[in-house]
């Protein structure tokens, strides 16, 4: 009963999507039915949907927009653009691609995918054309370098949903992440788009008119990269500092500052002065980029917490046990049960952040049964949630449109570079669990 049931609720999930119902309704909408299909009484499903609501934000939310806040700043003020132009000018034309693979790496960090890839589309069809390069040799790494972060690292919205919705630590889950997205973004990245320079592109004047700002528009470097990286700089400080530093007040001062929250609240503050009022900038405008970030969030901010909603459902109801002993009847390993359960959702569902946040529901047992890594639990979700992208998936669209791809060149380059991060960043997460 329990497997017809999730089956269930996955199917209506797929038609709604289909139908372009909000997931933020679809979800909310399965995890009622899923609870009464169940047998759940009413009033304790408004409790599991109420206590869901709560845990989900409680874990989350300042987490989230303050990121979003951070990407925004540094977006608006030039901060992002400085970041790319630098480290591209500093490398030369002779290792372009890992220029941009660097500077799609850093933007990544602090930005959205959709926002570092339309900051970082100028300059890709700018280098392209200065240097005589074929696009897509210059775009996939670019594209490689931010997907991987939106999938794999914290602050991004579904690393940080299944942080807490999995119970891991989110100072191991940087590191580890940090660990295997550097070789995965290298394979699909340089080496993938050394394989495409053959494609030939029909390229638009409108696009390749755009250039970035003049330089002199620009914050300086030195806090450009500082700031973008001080969340990661912090929380991995917190790490060293458990397991290097004896107990005492030095210790908890590192575990402070680098708290995810407390990390991300400091280089805000810090942002808005250095970027923002030192820079010129009104205090209205600054707050302006605030508004615009919260703004622009609220909608994920929805469907994370209609996900924790489904995932609370499902654990009051009893069916965690009987999700726990799936795997188990089925004798496949965790890991790959949870990056299959993620990647057929995406496949069917497009947008990986639904796709890891459904997932999330029906793989959370398996972390509190103590059969996996809560932090390896995450990443295996999170490269279950890119494989196989297509014509379902707003980045499918986003690459095509941008670079004038037809849809065989689209399927030969964004759809392959997306596969080859989630299952070569499954092999990475397999052999992580063998040494931790």
């Amino acid at each position: 009963m329990e497997l017809l049931v999730i089956l269930l609720a996955v199917g209506i999930q797929l038609f709604l999507t289909y139908k372009k119902v909000s997931p933020f309704l679809s979800l909310l909408f399965i995890a009622i039915l899923s609870g009464l299909l169940l047998g759940m009484e009413p009033m304790q499903l408004v409790k599991s949907i109420e206590k869901g609501v709560g845990s989900t934000l409680g874990g989350l939310a300042l987490i989230i927009c303050l990121g979003a806040i951070l990407g925004k700043i540094l977006e608006s003020s030039g901060a992002a653009e400085k970041i790319a132009t630098t480290l591209i000018n500093s490398f030369g034309p002779k290792r372009i691609q890992w220029a941009v693979l660097l500077t799609g790496f850093l933007v990544g960090l602090p930005l959205y995918y959709n926002a570092g890839f339309v900051i970082l589309v100028p300059l890709v069809f700018s280098i392209s054309r200065k240097a005589n390069l074929p696009l897509l040799y210059v775009a996939i790494p670019m594209a490689a370098s931010l997907s991987a972060t939106h999938c794999f690292l914290p602050p991004h919205p579904a690393p940080v949903f299944l942080v807490n919705a999995f119970g891991a630590d989110m100072g191991k889950t940087l590191i580890y992440g940090l660990l295997i997205t550097v070789p995965v973004v290298i394979i699909a990245g340089p080496l993938l788009g050394r394989n495409l320079r053959s494609i030939k592109l029909q390229l638009t004047e409108p696009v390749i008119a755009q250039e970035p700002q003049p330089a002199k528009a620009l914050p300086p470097v030195l806090p450009s990269f500082l700031l973008g990286l001080l969340p990661v700089i912090l929380i991995t400080l917190a790490v060293v500092a458990t397991y290097f530093l004896p107990e005492g007040n030095l210790q908890k001062f590192f575990l402070f500052l680098g708290d995810p929250t407390i990390a991300l609240l400091c280089s805000v503050f810090l942002a808005t002065w250095q970027l923002g009022i030192q820079r010129g900038h009104s205090a209205t405008t600054t707050m302006r980029w605030l508004n615009e970030a919260i703004a622009g969030i609220a909608g994920i901010m929805l469907i994370i917490t209609a996900g924790g909603v489904f995932k609370q459902v499902l654990q009051d109801s009893g069916t965690d046990q009987y999700i726990a002993a799936f795997s188990t009847r089925w004798r496949m390993p965790p890991l790959i049960f949870a990056w299959t359960v993620t990647a057929f959702l995406r496949i069917t569902i497009g947008s990986a952040t639904v796709a890891g946040i459904t997932a999330a529901g029906v793989v959370t047992p398996l972390v509190a049964s103590g059969a996996a890594s809560p932090e390896l639990m995450v990443l295996a979700v999170g490269t279950g949630s890119v494989f196989g992208s297509h014509v379902n998936d707003s980045g499918f669209w986003m690459f095509k449109e941008f670079f004038n791809l037809s849809m065989k060149q689209t399927f030969l380059s964004w759809t392959v570079m997306e596969s080859i991060i989630s299952v070569a960043g499954l092999g990475g997460i397999l052999l992580l669990e063998l040494v931790v």
